[in-house]
């Protein structure tokens, strides 16, 4: 039957047919059943074993779907023997169809429809005749196959398509994404490297190809390969689309390489794609956390003209970039901006704002901020606003505020860090107030928390300035000898005119062997003969 994919042959001998005639006919009919093991009653024949590669695995046979071969392993596996035997049928089919295109929408059709074996007994058959399918049905086969996770079969059927020139980009991506889910994305990049180094299939590379790789960067976390790609990209002379900058310059923002995530946005509004809104607010924490407040107002400004809504976090960032650099009205404003599209503020936006006003020298006004947050949203509170708020204490000398913050951690269930206590001592210090200080590192300890470096040297001074000396040599001898420590006590006591004191401390800093700074040797001069 004309049209179908297999039929059945029947040789009739006509009457008038002469016996040689009918002779010759028999003797073809012979020599084809030779040459294929024919069996006409089925319509099939066992071709010649197809080659099969080495392996190396001793205990899995190896069995190929497309060609129902089977690897027979050696029962003793020797150094001596390097192949094993090969057992292999590989079952074709007589095709009376002989043109392409029908062929390719039946293997079309097959592929679709899941049906694995009778699709790679077609293509097989067709690959017997040298018929070849379009390129359409020969992308359904590889899709059909990689669902199916017949790798082996899909790595086949690649290859027949690159030899006779039937792929396309689409066949790259399927031919990647399979090898990445069955082998790794290790084997996957290999792959790709390996194609668009050929001169002749890097023309077949498209966006959607380079997009893919970019995804399964992005998912294996490795963004070296992603600035790779784009190397690659830009080689090759593609342009990258929305999605493609989108995913190099989110990529590179998670792994804090700030400056590719803008050289990729800036090659973007180069090239004259047009971002999306999670590119934007990507480019915005790339400009905040590279130091460059001024683009990322730009590009902030951008997303307000579009109507766009960033997100919080991209808020946090560019009011925490405008804060320490000293923009605090604009810090303000944008926070204004945040407040009128119904976002609510976090921890993060409250410390970002303290700390811009912190660093305007605006002490002041930061506590007062810190009191109306403690007023309107006492739950947002954590350690770090604490801290601020402590920061800003030390700074104006106020310590009773600053013991009042301290308590309330306390009371709060906070675990108070050694930074915490350090700050209030500092508060004490500049409010000239050596015995509370005294107390409260006399509290921090009793809390077993292990003062540090800093915490020594606030304490020194401020029993220096309150005239406290055998307090200030009781922190000298709290470990082991400290060069800063001794320092700043000598320091002090020069300032305080207590020169006989000095000296005694010099020597016995020298005898410890502990260095003394420039300022200490100048002021010491002063006091000691040059010998």
């Amino acid at each position: 039957m004309a049209g179908s994919l297999t039929t059945s042959v029947v040789f009739h001998i006509p009457p008038p047919l002469m016996y040689s005639e009918y002779y010759h006919t028999r003797l073809q009919i012979s020599r084809i059943s030779e040459t294929f093991g024919s069996d006409i009653k089925s319509n099939s024949w066992w071709a010649k074993p197809k080659v099969v590669s080495k392996r190396f695995d001793k205990s899995v046979p190896k069995v190929s779907v497309a060609y129902e071969t089977i690897v027979k392993e050696n029962p003793t596996w020797d150094d001596d023997i390097s192949e094993p035997s090969i057992v292999s049928e590989n079952r074709l089919q007589f095709l009376e169809e002989r043109d392409e295109k029908n062929l390719s929408w039946r293997l079309l059709k097959l592929s679709r429809a899941d049906k694995v074996r009778s699709a790679l007994e077609l293509y097989a058959s067709m690959d017997f005749m040298g018929l070849r399918p379009e390129s359409h049905a020969f992308n359904a086969l590889l899709s059909c196959l990689l669902r199916k996770e017949e790798v082996d079969d899909a790595l086949q059927v690649f290859e027949s398509m690159k030899s006779s020139g039937r792929t396309s980009g689409h066949s790259y991506n399927l031919i990647l994404q399979g090898v990445a889910k069955a082998r790794g994305f290790g084997a996957a990049f290999e792959m790709f490297e390996e194609l668009v180094a050929d001169d002749e299939h890097r023309k077949k590379a498209d966006q959607v190809l380079f997009n893919m790789m970019l995804t399964l960067c992005r998912d294996e976390k490795d963004w070296l390969k992603s600035e790779r790609i784009w190397w690659k990209m830009n080689e090759n002379g593609i342009v990258g689309n929305s999605t493609t900058y989108r995913l190099l310059v989110t990529t590179f923002l998670v792994f804090c390489q700030y400056g590719l995530a803008i050289e990729a946005y800036l090659e973007m509004v180069r090239n004259g794609v047009q971002p999306d809104a999670r590119t934007m607010e990507a480019a915005v924490m790339a400009f905040a956390k590279d130091g460059r407040w001024d683009s990322a107002l730009d590009v902030f400004r951008g997303m307000m003209k579009r109507k766009e809504n960033p997100s919080v976090t991209t808020f946090n960032a560019l009011i925490h970039s405008l804060g320490n650099n000293g923009q605090v009205s604009l810090a303000f404003k944008v926070y204004d901006c945040m407040k009128s599209l119904r976002h609510v503020p976090t921890s993060y936006t409250w410390n970002a704002l303290l700390v811009a006003l912190c660093r305007a020298k605006q002490y002041g006004d930061a506590l007062r901020l810190f009191d109306k947050i403690q007023q309107e949203t006492p739950s947002g509170l954590e350690l770090h606003l604490y801290n601020t708020a402590l920061s800003a204490c030390k700074r104006l000398g106020s310590w009773k505020r600053a013991l009042q913050i301290l308590w309330e951690m306390e009371d709060l269930g906070l675990s108070v860090p050694v930074t915490s206590y350090c700050r209030v001592i500092g508060a004490c210090e500049v409010g000239n107030e050596p015995k509370v200080a005294l107390q409260v590192y006399q509290h921090m300890v009793h809390r077993n928390q292990t003062p540090d470096t800093l915490t020594l040297l606030s304490l020194v001074r401020s029993c220096v300035w309150g005239s406290l000396w055998d307090e200030m040599r009781d922190i000298l001898k709290l470990g082991p000898p400290n060069a800063h420590l001794y320092n700043a006590a000598v320091q002090g006591l020069c300032l305080r005119k207590k020169t006989e004191s000095a000296k005694k401390l010099y020597q016995e800093m020298r005898e410890l062997e502990l260095s003394a700074d420039h300022k200490t040797r100048a002021m010491m001069l002063q006091f000691l003969p040059r010998s």
